[in-house]
């Protein structure tokens, strides 16, 4: 991703992905969202991956704390949007664009919704909220191993690839995420039920 990102500095608009995007380059607000989207999301990849850490919230509770506001600030006030807004533009049509608009706004309400769990002191479901959100932000990588893997077994044309891991490239990531927070939620059940041994 780092690799990625740097081919788009300082302000590259004929490279990677944009190569494909040339029609909207001129849409100011377009334009500006995708190098929001891109500059900000290692940071979201970054931040997100420290959430997870029990190390870092036992040892240094401040410093996940820094690093959870830096995530949830940057997916709702400035990834989550510009992705948003780039998912009504999306390539491959209606199908593509529902996939990438419905990403953004799950995206969005899943990190709303751990930090409003945080501050309610409902750190279970706050760390629920986390998996599912972070599984979204995962979805920057899925996409490409998907359309990797996909262009390098089947032969389709490029619009449909695109469809495709539209929709793949985050559907499972989520799929993966709620088979976590169950496998979760039934190993504190068995605790639970488990009788205490003396």
């Amino acid at each position: 991703m780092a690799k990625i990102t740097v081919a788009y500095m300082p302000y590259n608009t004929d490279v990677g992905f944009l190569r494909i995007k040339q029609q909207y380059i001129s849409i100011d607000h377009w334009r500006i969202a995708f190098f929001i989207h891109v500059y900000a999301s290692m940071w979201v990849l970054f931040a997100g991956f420290t959430q997870f850490s029990r190390r870092l919230q036992k040892n240094n509770p401040g410093l996940h704390r820094a690093l959870g506001y830096v995530y949830v600030v940057d997916v709702l006030l400035v990834t989550g949007p510009a992705g948003l807004l780039m998912g009504f533009y999306a390539n491959g049509g209606l199908f593509s664009r529902i996939a990438f608009v419905l990403l953004a706004i799950l995206w969005i309400y899943f990190t709303a919704m751990a930090l409003i769990k945080a501050k309610k002191k409902d750190f279970k479901a706050h760390r629920n909220y986390m998996i599912r959100s972070y599984a979204l932000t995962l979805s920057a990588l899925t996409l490409r191993a998907w359309k990797y893997a996909i262009t390098n077994s089947i032969e389709l044309p490029p619009m449909d690839v695109y469809r495709a891991v539209a929709w793949l490239g985050w559907v499972i990531n989520l799929g993966v995420a709620e088979y976590i927070i169950f496998l979760s939620k039934r190993k504190s059940l068995f605790k639970k039920r488990s009788p205490q041994i003396m």
